[in-house]
C-alpha cells in the first residue's frame, strides 16, 4: 500500500471515530508523520497507533492527537501553549491551526530533534523552550489555548490555569493513576474555571523535576477496552 493510500485510510478512520473538524483533518494530512517516527517504524507511520521514540517516550496515536486538537477549539488568531513537545508531531499539527505556538519540553535531546523537524518543515510560528512545563511560560502569558500532552494529577497545575486567558480553553489528561486518566477540558470564564471530563487515555506523567532516568513507556492510546469517545462521567 502506498503512503497516500495509508494516509487516506487513516483520515477515513479518524472521521469514523468522531474527528469532524476539517481544519484538524487537513493539518494531519499535511504534516508528514513519517518525519517524526523512528526509522524502524516507518512502515507504521500512517497507522492509527502510538509508536516509541527516544528516551522511553512515544508519539501518540493519531486519533488521540486529532481528538485533543479538536477539543482545544483552536483558530488562526490565537496564541497557544503546548506542554510536552516530545517528537514535535502534536506541535506541528497545532502550528497549522494557530497564530503562534509556544512549546516546552523537559528532555533536551527530544527538544533538539523536534526543532530540527520544525526547521525542515519550515514551521516558523513555533517557539521552543527547554524547561519545566508545569510552570508554563509566564513571560508569554496569557494564552488563549493550552494543550498538555502528559498526565497531571487530579487537577491541572495552578501555574498553567493561571496563564489561561479569559475565554480560553485548556485540554489536559488528568488522573492520580494512569489506569484512571481522562482527558479534561477547562474553560476560563470571568468568574473562574469550568471543567468537562471527556474520554479515558493513558499518558506519561507530567513531571517537573530534572529527569534521572527514562520515564515509563506509556502512550497517548485510549485505555484498552474503552471507547475513546465515551461520554463524560
Amino acid at each position: 500500500m502506498t503512503v497516500e493510500a495509508r494516509k487516506i485510510r487513516l483520515l477515513m478512520a479518524l472521521r469514523r471515530n468522531g474527528v469532524t473538524d476539517t481544519r484538524v483533518l487537513a493539518a494531519i494530512e499535511r504534516i508528514p508523520r513519517e518525519l517524526f517516527v523512528p526509522h524502524a517504524f516507518q512502515d507504521q507511520a500512517w497507522e492509527d497507533t502510538a509508536l516509541p521514540i527516544d528516551l522511553g517516550q512515544t508519539i501518540s496515536q493519531p486519533l488521540i492527537v486529532a481528538l485533543m486538537t479538536q477539543a482545544l477549539e483552536v483558530n488562526d488568531r490565537q496564541k497557544v501553549l503546548e506542554v510536552g513537545t516530545g517528537s514535535g508531531y502534536q506541535a506541528a499539527i497545532l502550528s497549522r491551526l494557530c497564530r503562534r505556538l509556544y512549546t516546552i519540553e523537559r528532555l533536551k535531546p527530544l527538544l533538539e530533534e523536534a526543532e530540527k523537524r520544525f526547521q525542515a518543515l519550515r514551521l516558523h510560528n513555533i517557539t521552543t523552550r527547554h524547561g519545566d512545563g508545569t510552570r508554563g511560560w509566564p513571560s508569554q502569558a496569557p494564552f488563549e489555548r493550552i494543550l498538555v500532552t502528559a498526565a497531571g494529577g487530579p487537577d491541572a497545575p495552578k501555574d498553567l490555569t493561571d496563564q489561561l486567558a479569559v475565554g480560553g480553553v485548556m485540554v489536559i489528561p488528568l488522573g492520580g493513576d494512569y489506569r484512571e486518566q481522562r482527558v479534561v477540558r477547562y474553560r476560563r470564564t470571568e468568574t473562574g474555571l469550568t471543567r468537562e471530563d471527556l474520554w479515558p487515555v493513558r499518558f506519561v506523567p507530567l513531571l517537573s523535576d530534572p529527569p534521572a532516568e527514562p520515564p515509563s513507556d506509556l502512550s497517548g492510546d485510549p485505555e484498552p477496552g474503552t471507547d475513546p469517545l465515551a461520554p463524560s462521567a
